[in-house]
């Protein structure tokens, strides 16, 4: 586990424990932490404090005796798989060299967009998957790269999928009040409370870009990105955890709304009859009650795994629109916890024998 000491890490780590496939064999940081125990590392040396963000949970006993490594100098012998969650400069500059040697599965952002690259979703487009022999032969890699997408995009990826596929998606619009935990922990207090922020740096642009590779068709060797049109307005709320997203979306096929809803509650169900321990058990869960869903009250749902979905209701301006809001909690399924259900997914369909 890279990044080990960060959220997204953490969470990994938190999903990892007791893992019935898995077992944690090493633990790796910055240089900073490097040396030390995985307990020293998360504990400030002044205060005491202990700096573990999986909420409700202690760290995994077995992982705070191991020393963090240097993740640039990372010894992967007798490693059979890399998570990686570390900043977008270092993942630019490391996360090849770990695909160069074992199965990576990466949270960041610098090679999302690459064309062999797979951004996935579990249960979305695992066709994307087909990519990774074009990726291994090209680059000549034992391993292979598999990356999550935005945080942001992944709820949204995940309704619109179910969209498409009965009832086809032309474009969309888009506001997010998204989670304080997705800006990591260099937001300050000030800034936040009893506040929101109305811009977050290129996250726009992602989602927008992400969301069209998500929904794209592979076709041979690469993907067709999907023509959608997606108007994204990306903003910082104050709440911990949970990205909540207003979208209104133009549909090919007139439908009612129940229809809508009976087309979420149905998305995904031969994924999540897998039975993967990470995996909900609704990709979609869909809310009748006008007040939901709500961040506090619907993110950690099926484990933080499931998107919840409520306010189903016609659009009068899109063609064929309909509205609704969306709760996904972007540090589960949106980061640590999505990746390890991505790696079961590889486990069972072969991809890591």
């Amino acid at each position: 586990m890279v990044g080990a000491t960060g959220i997204a890490g953490q969470q990994v780590l938190n999903a990892l424990e007791d893992h019935p496939f898995f077992e944690v064999a090493a633990v790796a940081a910055s240089e900073r932490s490097a040396g030390k125990s995985f307990e020293e590392a998360i504990t400030d040396a002044e205060s005491g404090i202990r700096r573990w963000y999986v909420s409700g949970t202690e760290p995994p006993a077995r992982t705070l005796a191991l020393t963090v490594q240097d993740a640039r100098r990372l010894k992967l012998e007798g490693v059979a798989l890399v998570f990686a969650a570390v900043e977008s400069e270092a993942a630019r500059e490391i996360e090849p060299l770990y695909a160069a040697k074992a199965p990576t599965i990466s949270t960041a952002r610098p090679h999302r967009t690459e064309p062999d690259v797979p951004l996935l979703i579990p249960g979305v487009n695992l066709d994307h998957l087909e990519l990774l022999a074009e990726q291994r032969k090209r680059r000549k890699w034992n391993g292979f790269l598999v990356t999550l997408p935005n945080c942001t995009a992944t709820g949204l990826a995940i309704t619109l999928k179910a969209l498409d596929e009965r009832l086809g998606v032309e474009a969309l619009v888009v506001t997010t009040m998204q989670g304080i935990s997705g800006a990591g922990r260099d937001l300050a207090a000030l800034d936040i409370v009893e506040n929101i922020i109305p811009y977050i740096a290129r996250e726009e642009e992602r989602v927008e870009i992400e969301t069209r590779k998500i929904l794209g068709r592979l076709s041979g060797t690469k993907i067709v990105e999907h023509p959608v049109t997606v108007s994204a307005t990306c903003t910082r709320a104050g709440v911990l955890a949970g990205h909540t997203e207003a979208v209104a979306v133009a549909l090919a096929k007139s439908s009612s709304i129940e229809a809508v809803a009976e087309t979420f509650d149905r998305f995904g169900a031969e994924f999540t009859a897998l039975g993967l321990p990470s995996s909900p058990k609704r990709m979609i869960t869909v809310h009748h009650d006008p007040s939901r869903p709500q961040p506090r009250l619907d993110r950690d749902a099926d484990g933080g795994m499931t998107t919840s979905v409520g306010r189903i209701r016609p659009d009068p301006v899109m063609r064929n629109g309909v509205r609704y809001l969306l709760v996904t909690h972007n540090a589960r399924m949106g980061a640590g916890k999505g990746a390890v259900l991505a790696a079961e997914y590889l486990k069972h369909a072969g991809y890591l024998d």
